[in-house]
């Protein structure tokens, strides 16, 4: 993977000193890793930061929340940008797995021995610096930033042992996808959820950024919202390379939406593919959705900004779920092979969690509430097609009569 975490026109410059002696010393460094090193070992050139490194600043400790399909495939990212930079992070970052069992072996025994997620990211090495913990509490300890990265549906199951241990100044990056469901009813963003609970700031990263293709060192971008500018400078550094790139905005509840309601929209654009529909058809599929996910936006989150949806975290985030998630492909299956949605996640995502139904059954509960169904009919018709009112084929309804060509 090229790691080269600035482009040339770079607004921000590390100052030349010497606290940015290692930051120079990185290629010399590479070629002592010999031949089987990734190629993310080779091709780092220069970082940039906001805010000047300072080698009297304590390095950060980095755990990540998570380790599945996403969470490890960020990990392969962050733990070599951690080893990078000494000065700003922690060489070690510690990963909380779930523990489970492969082949008679424990999932975290194989990741810090074999250093490969065999079960959700096969065939890529993890840095030998991402350390796995079975134990919450004892992986987050201590830590100054926390990333979450697991199904949205066990965030607040996963994280209660969390609550109270925490290091005082403590930060949070969620990259959950979805809403939390209140007792009463009703949804949150899940970084208030996150925040609320756990007693900490909490900024997002959304993008279109498929994990394998992350994994595989392909070119991508991705969005990070943080209101505090200083986070995220930090934030940027962790995790940009040359072949994942950052740009950060301050925009954080626009962000966290898009990466939510984008999933219902590949919903209705596997029903498309499974019905044969076309690409005319999926297409106009595309643009309703994301109508309705600014629609969405200005009528529960105002206040946000119309170029927001424009970053990768919205309308790039939206094309390459329609075309290559597993909300598309799960949802096409669903129309080809008749089974349920229940049945096909559990035959064709080997552990993994859909997003794209449940976060349409926490939308729908809102929408209904307050009477406004009618005026998001992309995302009432995926719900009901998802739980069986209706068939399918009824999702064309909705695009020919949408409140956008009256």
């Amino acid at each position: 993977m090229g790691c080269r975490v600035s482009s040339p026109d770079d607004e921000e410059v590390i100052e030349e000193n010497e606290d940015t002696e290692d930051v120079h010393n990185v290629d010399s460094e590479s070629k002592q890793l010999g031949q089987g090193s990734s190629l993310i070992q080779h091709s780092f050139r220069r970082f940039s930061s906001s805010s000047k490194l300072n080698i009297n600043m304590a390095p950060k400790k980095v755990c990540i929340v998570g380790s599945g399909n996403w969470g490890s495939a960020i990990a392969r990212l962050v733990g070599f940008n951690a080893e990078r930079l000494p000065g700003r992070f922690e060489k070690n970052v510690s990963m909380w797995v779930f523990e489970e069992e492969v082949d008679g072996r424990k999932l975290t025994e194989i990741i810090n021995t074999d250093h490969e997620n065999v079960k959700y990211l096969p065939g890529r090495t993890l840095p030998k610096n991402i350390i796995a913990i079975p134990d919450i509490a004892e992986a987050a300890a201590d830590a100054d930033f926390l990333i979450f990265v697991l199904p949205h549906q066990f965030i607040k199951r996963a994280c209660a042992p969390l609550i109270g241990k925490l290091k005082p100044g403590a930060t949070g990056l969620s990259l959950v996808k979805g809403f939390a469901i209140l007792p009463g009813g009703g949804i949150k963003l899940i970084s208030d959820l996150i925040s609320e609970e756990m007693g900490i700031p909490v900024s997002v990263l959304m993008g279109a950024n498929l994990a394998n293709e992350v994994a595989d060192e392909k070119f991508c971008e991705t969005t990070i919202g943080a209101r505090d500018s200083e986070v995220g400078s930090d934030l940027k550094l962790l995790f940009q390379t040359e072949n994942f790139r950052v740009t950060v905005v301050s925009d954080t509840q626009t962000v966290e939406i898009c990466g939510a309601l984008k999933n219902i929209v590949a919903c209705a654009a596997g029903f498309c593919d499974g019905l044969k529909m076309g690409d005319n058809t999926k297409a106009a599929t595309i643009r309703l959705g994301l109508k309705e996910m600014m629609k969405y936006g200005d009528t529960f989150y105002p206040g946000g900004n119309a170029s927001t949806y424009f970053e990768s975290c919205g309308v790039a985030d939206l094309i390459t779920t329609c075309y290559g998630g597993r909300n598309r492909r799960v949802s096409e299956a669903f129309v080809t092979r008749k089974k349920s949605i229940v049945d096909l996640e559990t035959e064709m995502l080997n552990g993994q969690k859909l997003q794209g139904p449940e976060t349409a059954a926490e939308v729908n509960y809102v929408l209904a509430a307050k009477g406004l169904e009618a005026e998001f009919p992309l995302f009432t018709a995926v719900h009901k097609i998802c739980i069986g009112e209706l068939q399918p084929e009824k999702l064309l309804d909705s695009l020919k009569n949408h409140p956008a060509h009256q």
